[in-house]
């Protein structure tokens, strides 16, 4: 029999069972804290890494597919796939818009590059563009579906191209990433440049527009997810223009941003006109809209609706004008409301967390829906990342973070096996190219970038910048150690609490330009490096602004610790995936045009030898001199030193990888995939170095002192 416990143990025991219960109570009122390598912050953690995450996919990464990987020499940009040799709208659109904000130089110029094949080579109705049968003249204005140097299609080059009109709804998207690109960048030689060609495309479109309706004629292969929309079918079997819903949605989109761009200029009559045409075309949307609120496809001249979801006949629902109204706002937030709850009353439009172009299966395109064109396939119903990333910053918008999370979380199921491929088939759950040993495209980074413009949306005007935080209510802290850019300011934002916004401190100084839902910055307001902490809920402000974010990035871009270990939750998760797609036969698209068996041309991978580890090593060293001399001579900030840095970090990464692959840190491919996702960052680091020394070769005879100095900065670092 057990002695009854005496007075001072049973208080000693009741004070340990106190302090015991109400330690784990304090642990458990404590939010989880998370460090990563961009993101840090408390409370939802597994968020927090996701975003992280994306963020890590657009610098050199050892674990993940990255953006330098996708850097061609050839007009030294960004090139949208290993077998996809030139630069589209339709594919770049959603992954361009939602990185700009946060992408730094050397990305910058690349994306400008690559857009400059567009704007260079558009349509004059003089300049004939590719080989025949694709050696279309288009119309003034007219920009392209694709283009690579000294060749250029103005048309949809997939399908019957001889009956495609011109890329109306291509042109109004390459205005929307060319606008923001100006608006954030707030270059005024740039916009001198490119704003009478944004008047010219903006002015093309006009053509289209019908005054007595104020909505916009486009023919077959004219919209963005071409060659899905047939336009008209007329009773004599041939096919003309319909009303496009989603020309009306883009261009307005356009025009928001060729007002703001006008007003920058110092134009007051344009921004007046461009103001007066998206106010109008606003008022032709409700002949495509339904009772729901949601956007048609496209009205045909004689009355017929196509898109009205589960109508007897063209009873499918048209996802892209009606994401895109949200993403960009469109329509107001009501209507955003009510556009979502038909879009979530779909089960089928996202089978697999992406969203589909449509469903159910279009009946009105100019094929027969098989083969190629098959429900879940190519345009009709298979699922582009381009897309998404529209889709995501609707989710943000609407506060639909659980969308948001498992879209980031189904990308990491092709990233995590180097498949970041598009179109992605079987309705957005498998690879289109399965016989290559890995995939990688531009359009796959378009939900990661959307996953983080979403969190403060970045509404940029001529006068400042209107921050809209989208901040889950599971996390309490969060920090982003990056820049935005803001004109030539750098911002660096944080958010404690949750809720709506009742105080914000720039640089620890409490600002009142904000309300409970945004913060407003005007530009000549900010400060040139800003620190802004948004209080939500009440909270009261931290006791100093973060420092982190500064010294992380300040002046060079830096390759810190790679951060790759996951909670046992996502740990699980990945290991229970499979390790390789399904093996199915290739897909071969020359059933589908010409501009296909362009594309096919440059699918086979590179067999170039590349440097071994000891050239690598030369060629960093090489570059860390040259970086030393150009900021002894104050060149260090610039696009070329840029550039010679992000060599560098990809270079440096390639012996993380293989450090954390031989410490099992990493989990391994299959064998052909392992060795081509190894290949890939040395020809990524190779391809930044030779790009870069094309450059100053270029500069040796340049009539700019300064790019002279940079070539000689240049031969001197090689010859060490």
């Amino acid at each position: 029999m057990n002695s009854p416990l005496r007075p001072a143990a049973v208080i000693a025991l009741t004070a340990a069972a106190y302090f015991l219960v109400n330690g784990m109570r304090a642990q458990a009122a404590t939010p989880a804290s998370f460090e990563g390598k961009f993101f840090s912050g408390r409370g939802d953690v597994e968020y927090l890494r996701l975003l992280d995450i994306a963020r890590r996919m657009f610098d050199p990464d050892p674990e993940f597919q990255n953006l330098s990987m996708l850097y061609t020499t050839n007009w030294n940009g960004l090139v949208e796939g290993p077998t996809w040799d030139a630069w589209w709208i339709q594919n770049s659109y959603g992954t361009t818009y939602a990185a700009l904000p946060f992408v730094q130089e050397p990305f910058v110029t690349f994306l400008q590059n690559s857009q400059d094949l567009w704007f260079d080579q558009m349509g004059d109705g003089k300049r004939v563009g590719a080989p025949p049968p694709m050696n279309w003249v288009a119309p003034d204005g007219a920009l392209c579906d694709a283009a690579r140097p000294g060749w250029i299609v103005y048309k949809q080059g997939d399908g019957r191209i001889g009956i495609h009109d011109w890329g109306m709804e291509f042109t109004a998207a390459g205005i929307v990433m060319q606008a923001e690109w100006l608006l954030i960048s707030r270059d005024r030689e740039a916009i001198a440049k490119y704003l009478p060609r944004l008047e010219r495309s903006a002015n093309f479109i006009e053509t289209r527009r019908d005054p007595t309706n104020n909505l916009f004629l486009a023919g077959p292969a004219g919209n963005l997810l071409a060659p899905s929309y047939a336009g008209w079918k007329k009773p004599d079997g041939t096919y003309g223009p319909a009303y496009l819903a989603g020309l009306s949605v883009t261009y307005i989109a356009a025009l928001d941003r060729l007002i703001e761009l006008a007003k920058l200029a110092g134009d007051s009559q344009k921004a007046k006109l461009y103001k007066q045409r998206r106010d109008d075309a606003k008022k032709g949307l409700a002949l495509v809209t339904t009772d729901e609120g949601y956007f048609i496809r496209s009205l045909d001249p004689d009355g017929v609706r196509h898109g009205v979801f589960g109508a007897a006949h063209h009873g499918y629902f048209e996802a892209s004008p009606n994401h895109d109204a949200i993403a960009f706002r469109v329509v107001a937030d009501a209507q955003a409301e009510r556009i979502f709850q038909k879009i979530a009353s779909i089960p089928g439009l996202r089978p697999h967390h992406f969203v589909l172009p449509n469903y159910p299966s279009y009946d009105d395109m100019y094929e027969k829906p098989e083969g190629l064109w098959a429900f879940g396939t190519w345009v009709n119903g298979g699922h582009w990342s381009t897309c998404e990333a529209r889709m995501m910053l609707g989710y943000y918008r609407l506060g639909r973070f659980e969308d948001a999370r498992h879209s980031m979380r189904q990308l990491l199921t092709f990233a995590e096996k180097f498949r970041m491929d598009n179109p992605l088939v079987k309705c957005g759950s498998d690879v289109y190219q399965p016989k290559q040993p890995i995939n990688l495209t531009y359009d796959a980074f378009g939900p990661p970038a959307a996953f983080i413009r979403g969190l403060f949306e970045y509404l940029y005007h001529a006068d400042g910048l209107t921050l809209i935080p989208h901040i889950p209510e599971t996390i309490t802290e969060l920090e982003q150690n990056f820049q935005i850019r803001f004109g030539k300011k750098q911002l660096f934002l944080s958010t404690v609490g949750r809720g709506s916004i009742t105080g914000v401190r720039v640089n620890g100084r409490a600002w009142n330009k904000h309300d409970a839902t945004s913060v407003f910055l005007p530009y000549d307001e900010t400060p040139n490096t800003a620190r802004i902490e948004i209080l939500l809920g009440g909270v009261k402000p931290q006791i100093t602004p973060s420092a982190k974010a500064a010294t992380k990035l300040a002046g060079a871009r830096l390759l810190s610790s790679p951060g790759i270990s996951p909670d046992s939750k996502v740990r699980a998760r990945r290991e229970s995936r499979p390790t390789g797609s399904s093996v199915r036969p290739g897909r071969v698209l020359t059933t589908a045009g010409p501009l296909a068996r362009y594309r096919q041309s440059a699918a086979a991978p590179s067999t170039t030898g590349a440097p071994d580890s000891v050239s690598l090593e030369q060629r960093a060293a090489k570059l860390r001199a040259f970086l030393d001399r150009m900021k002894a001579a104050g060149l260090g900030a610039g696009y070329e030193a840029a550039h010679a840095q992000l060599a560098l970090d990809a270079i440096a990464t390639i012996p993380v990888r293989r450090r954390l692959l031989a410490e099992g840190k990493l989990k391994p491919l299959p064998e052909l995939s392992q060795a081509a996702a190894d290949k890939s960052y040395v020809d990524a680091a190779t391809k930044l170095r030779d790009g870069l020394e094309n450059i100053f070769r270029a500069y040796e005879d340049s009539d700019q002192p300064q790019r002279r100095r940079m070539h000689q900065l240049w031969m001197a670092s090689q010859s060490d």
